[in-house]
């Protein structure tokens, strides 16, 4: 539900929501332009309705002064470009709304000789394969939690992500050396379904799991580096 019960909902939310169901929007995002556009009214003292292009404009110019990230303030102004463009028909109001621009930091990259290290340094076969597979492959975690058994082809070399990035299947090369890892865990678990299950068989293991996992190996290897993120993905391949 995107509001408390037994809380009335305005014509204009129920509206809102319509819309955004009708475009299939997850419900997370669905209750985040809710909050957004109840913020907005807020800032207003009145329907955002019979909001102007001032009101929006004042309203970015409020946002920029709070101590806010700039994807809070960008998820903002998706929500009044939803709710302007799409139930309000009024698109004339936000051409002037700006999203905010957000430094990308460089990811951190391993050199091949701490990949080494870190693989060496996983806790057990499921982790060296886990590692191995975000390294090798280049998966990113979600990726790699989400592989199945079946998506391994040992014929032609390859591995089958499901629905990743953008919502597409691709195949990825494997190398002899991945194929063989992920043949010893395999060999040693036997797992049914998911390549790499929870505790849970019936669940796949967590991308936390897996990031938690990443940061006890680069202490247990010694790496200087502050390993924050998943590094794998970033760094060069060292496998045959």
């Amino acid at each position: 539900m995107l509001d408390k019960p037994n809380k009335p909902i305005s014509p204009l939310r129920q509206r809102m929501i319509d819309d955004m169901t009708a475009r299939r929007f997850k419900e997370k995002v669905q209750k985040d332009y809710v909050r957004h556009v109840r913020n907005f009214a807020a800032f207003l003292g009145r329907s955002p309705a019979a909001a102007t292009s001032e009101d929006v404009r004042l309203f970015q110019l409020h946002l920029a002064k709070q101590q806010i990230g700039a994807p809070t303030i960008n998820a903002a102004i998706a929500a009044l470009r939803f709710l302007f463009n799409v139930t309000l028909e009024r698109p004339d109001l936000v051409r002037h709304l700006t999203t905010v621009h957000k430094p990308r930091k460089a990811p951190v990259v391993l050199s091949q000789e701490e990949v080494v290290r870190l693989l060496e340094a996983a806790p057990g076969l499921k982790y060296k394969a886990v590692f191995g597979v975000a390294y090798g492959a280049g998966l990113r975690v979600s990726e790699v939690v989400a592989l199945k058994v079946s998506d391994i082809d040992s014929q032609r070399m390859t591995l089958r992500v499901e629905q990743g990035k953008g919502q597409r299947d691709r195949y990825v090369m494997l190398s002899p050396q991945l194929l063989e890892w992920l043949r010893d865990w395999y060999r040693a678990a036997r797992p049914r379904a998911w390549l790499f299950p929870g505790q849970n068989p019936v669940n796949p293991m967590t991308a936390r799991q897996v990031v938690r996992a990443v940061h006890a190996a680069a202490k247990t290897s010694g790496l200087a580096k502050r390993v924050k993120t998943y590094p794998l993905r970033n760094s060069p391949s060292s496998t045959p």
